[in-house]
């Protein structure tokens, strides 16, 4: 039986910024233990320039790419939603279109074909 390619196997970087990049990192690591995401690669702190409710603002925020199966992103966009401090979080889903083949299977396999799944 032949392996997938990666492109094959549907994954997606999905990035999402917050002001407090602890509560970034502890709502990774709930996705990671839930297995909605493989990993997340947090950084700790960039600067968002955005304009919000007709100012423009400057700020520092954290940011995070987590890795995981395209059909899990609803999922992690509804948690975000539920418990995110921000009005309209950024969270925004980027295709993984190609990579290192045992990286992506390695996503692949760490990620739950369920969100009910627990191990």
């Amino acid at each position: 039986m032949t392996e997938p390619a990666p492109e094959q196997l549907e994954c997606v970087e999905v990035v999402i910024t917050a002001e407090s990049a602890e509560w970034l990192a502890e709502f990774t690591r709930s996705l990671v233990q839930e297995r909605l995401v493989a990993c997340g690669h947090n950084i700790e702190r960039i600067r968002a320039i955005y304009r919000w409710d007709g100012e423009v603002h400057d700020e520092a925020q954290a940011r995070v790419g987590l890795h995981t199966r395209a059909s899990l992103v609803p999922e992690i966009v509804a948690r975000a939603d539920r418990s995110h401090p921000d009005d309209v979080p950024c969270v925004i889903a980027l295709p993984i279109t190609s990579g290192h083949r045992d990286y992506i299977t390695w996503v692949y396999e760490q990620t739950a074909a369920s969100h009910t799944r627990t191990e």
